[in-house]
């Protein structure tokens, strides 16, 4: 593994991105050090990476955080590979915000899956970063097979000069929080709670999609999402808000088939409640938060039907939206 440095580390903010060791300067050590997925970035994950960034500040040293692309259940059980609660991109802008000086990504395959947790721990915690210290979750697992823990962690850290910081699980309302429990709770469609594990809304950036015409119809301006590889919420009717452009407004979003149309036809479509028209074509980043769900999908006897049952869920909206504004204003933490 080279440590020449490379040119093609990138910024995400005050964050450098390093996609590889080969792009780590020589110089670039000594530095407070947490390795994860982070898929999600979830409370417990930015607590861990406040850890870090805490003890480099204090030290004088860097705050720089481990991460994978793809997930190694992608590489290793492709057809038991979780669906991503945050893309690497997304997840990389989650984790410039937590105070993070470096992010190295590192590519996993087969190599890397090969490696034990004593080449880990030599060639990418010491050599590669410098670490003089690394903070994880009681969980933590890694080397081949993921056969070493946070005790084998310590042990190699004594012999290799740098400490271990071991954090106990964060719970959020009694619910232990993790990857795999945000997941559980978005694809059931419970995105309110999912909201409090990950300490904002659960969403989704992609773009948009050529539309079936359907919303035009129905005369309720309409947004539908392109194909996206990401998780997303169970099928059913979310109160939404949709971000484009820096501009956010207030939606109702369908996750489904639209059966009411006749053949089955996924979409994730929104329709925007109070529309301004704003410049936007297929290749327009947007972003789609999910607040709260409304109920489940059902299909209706008729166009008419549906259009009215719409009615309905854009009312319960407003609703949902005007109560949240009102707990914001009072100073409360949950706005729906």
């Amino acid at each position: 593994m080279s440590r020449a440095g490379s040119a093609a580390a990138r910024n995400f903010g005050a964050m450098t991105v390093f996609r590889g060791v080969e792009e780590i300067p020589a110089e670039f050590g000594p530095a407070m050090v947490a390795v994860g997925n982070f898929d999600g970035v979830h409370l417990g994950h930015r607590e861990i990476l406040a850890g870090v960034v805490e003890e480099a500040r204090s030290r004088g040293m860097r705050a720089a955080a481990i991460t994978f692309d793809p997930h190694p259940e992608q590489v290793l059980r492709p057809t038991q590979a979780p669906r991503l609660i945050t893309p690497i991109e997304e997840r990389l802008r989650l984790l410039g915000a937590t105070g993070i000086d470096s992010v190295l990504v590192l590519r996993f395959d087969a190599a890397l899956a090969r490696l034990t947790a004593r080449e880990f721990a030599e060639r990418v915690l010491a050599r590669a970063l410098g670490a003089k210290s690394v903070h994880e979750g009681r969980s933590f697992r890694f080397g081949r097979g993921a056969r070493a823990g946070v005790r084998e962690l310590t042990e190699l850290g004594a012999e290799l000069g740098f400490g271990v910081y071991v954090h106990e699980a964060v719970r959020v309302r009694g619910m232990e929080v993790s990857s795999s429990a945000v997941r559980a709770l978005v694809a059931a469609g419970d995105v309110r709670r999912a909201r409090w594990m990950l300490g904002r809304p659960f969403a989704v950036v992609s773009r948009q999609a050529r539309g079936r015409g359907i919303g035009t119809r129905l005369l309720v301006p309409t947004v539908n999402l392109a194909d996206y590889d990401g998780l997303l919420p169970g099928f059913g009717v979310y109160v939404t808000r949709l971000k484009i452009k820096g501009r956010a407004f207030d939606a109702v979003t369908n996750v489904g088939n639209r059966p009411t149309f006749g053949e089955a036809s996924f979409a994730v479509e929104t329709h925007i409640l109070d529309f301004e028209p704003v410049e936007m074509n297929e290749e327009t980043s947007i972003e789609l938060e999910f607040l709260t769900r409304l109920r489940g999908e059902k299909k209706w006897g008729s166009p008419e039907e549906l259009k009215a049952q719409i009615t309905k869920d854009v009312a319960w909206a407003r609703r949902c939206f005007r109560l949240g504004r009102s707990i914001e204003r009072s100073g409360g933490i949950d706005r729906l």
